[in-house]
């Protein structure tokens, strides 16, 4: 089987001393010694990078975006701290990639592993290319076969607009987001307000989490299998545009039963 280009980070980024992966926000993540050296993210927040973002030395950062914005950019959360992100499919050469994650794995490596390094890893590159799901996850038929009854149902409600949250479809009344969903793992989730006293209530039942960002407002996020439960979901989202909406809204959804006569016509 060819090497794609997760199989060539983790070569790189597992050849250090002492170097270990771990899961983070859906990513592989690298460090040392608890330590994060290096993140590798595909399709951030639907920015469309497969990149690695590294703890790199002081300095780089702006020398390497400013040189060659078209491989090195300044990626979100971290880069205030002097991280460097670099785009993995641009034609970068990959020895390059692997000297500048020795350069982050050094930065925070005790000084006595950074001796046993020796010469940095010779890496051939790889040749398979990321599929459609590993590139965005959310925009394979199957996950929009999942989506695709929430949309219908959310968009049956009165004002209601679908806008992009992080990279994911949103639905909001008026103004304000009352059903989103996002993909951790290999699952996908939806979100709905469901209040924090509730909250509770939810996570009895293994499906439901309390997501992380949203979840401390009341949020909870139900974990979609291949048979969802489609008047449970519709219900989900009901309650939480009820909590969101305006009240004009809120009368024309009860003006002659209009949530009861759009969603007999959705899964």
């Amino acid at each position: 089987m060819a090497k794609d280009i997760p199989a060539a980070v983790r070569e790189i980024c597992l050849s250090f001393p002492e170097a270990e992966e771990y899961l983070s926000h859906g990513s592989p993540n690298f460090r040392v010694r608890g330590k994060t050296f290096a993140s590798y993210v595909v399709n951030h927040h639907g920015d469309g990078r497969v990149a690695l973002w590294l703890c790199s030395p002081p300095g780089a950062q702006a020398q390497y975006v400013r040189d060659e914005p078209e491989f090195f950019f300044v990626p979100p959360y971290v880069g205030p701290r002097g991280w460097l992100g670099m785009e993995l499919d641009k034609g970068l050469p990959w020895q390059r990639v692997a000297a500048l994650a020795r350069e982050a794995y050094e930065k925070v490596a005790p000084a006595a592993l950074t001796k046993q390094i020796g010469r940095t890893i010779a890496i051939t590159p790889p040749k398979a290319a990321l599929s459609a799901e590993e590139r965005d996850p959310l925009n394979t038929p199957a996950a929009q076969r999942l989506i695709q009854p929430l949309r219908d149902y959310c968009l049956s409600l009165p004002d209601v607009q679908e806008e992009p949250r992080f990279g994911s479809p949103s639905w909001r009344a008026g103004k304000r987001t009352f059903a989103t969903l996002w993909r951790y793992g290999d699952a996908l989730h939806f979100l709905f307000w469901v209040g924090v006293e509730q909250q509770s209530l939810y996570t009895a039942d293994p499906r439901f989490s309390i997501p992380p960002y949203m979840g401390h407002n009341g949020w909870i996020a139900l974990r979609i299998g291949g048979k969802p439960n489609w008047r449970e979901i519709r219900s989900l989202a009901l309650h939480s545009y009820r909590h969101f909406a305006l009240r004009r809204m809120l009368a024309r959804l009860d003006a002659g039963g209009w949530a009861e006569q759009r969603s007999a016509r959705i899964p």
